[in-house]
């Protein structure tokens, strides 16, 4: 699926299957997820989905309605064109030998990352960012090499107005 990304916080009753027939539509229809993160919110049995898909803007309308008519969708929510912070968490484990230890601590100073394991021969690295600056990190570590990598899928709410 082409077009603008877009970024979708589904409220949703905390019960089995949710989350299948939520992606069940997606792929019956043929959209896809690029992003998927799913918590349980500050009420009770209410989860959170935050959902970045792709598609022109009668394409997400067509998601939106469609995410309205399953049972156990509370309410649907395009943070698309309103002001939002959005971040990604991500665990990544790095080569760190001897010679390329001090370059590795220069890059987590640079992008406020914080070491959460070490060994003689690797770092992990704990990082929540948005997608450029993750991709930004990312490119700088790719040089020592980058042993492993899990993120999960953005999260995302509306900046309130002041």
């Amino acid at each position: 699926m082409n077009g603008d990304k877009s970024i979708l916080s589904i409220l949703v009753d905390n019960e089995p299957g949710v989350l299948s027939r939520i992606t069940g539509l997606f792929s019956g229809r043929g959209y896809n997820i690029e992003s998927l993160s799913v918590a349980e919110t500050m009420e009770p049995g209410i989860s959170r989905i935050t959902m970045i898909t792709r598609g022109d803007k009668h394409i997400v309308e067509q998601i939106k309605k469609q995410l309205n008519k399953l049972i156990n969708v509370i309410k649907v929510l395009d943070f698309t064109d309103q002001r939002h912070v959005l971040r990604e968490l991500a665990l990544i484990k790095v080569h760190a030998r001897a010679e390329s230890r001090a370059e590795v601590l220069r890059i987590v100073d640079i992008f406020r990352c914080k070491i959460v394991d070490s060994g003689p021969d690797h770092y992990t690295l704990e990082v929540a960012a948005d997608e450029d600056k993750l991709s930004a990190l990312l490119n700088m570590l790719q040089p020592m090499g980058i042993k492993e990598i899990a993120r999960t899928g953005s999260i995302a709410l509306v900046r309130e107005m002041h």
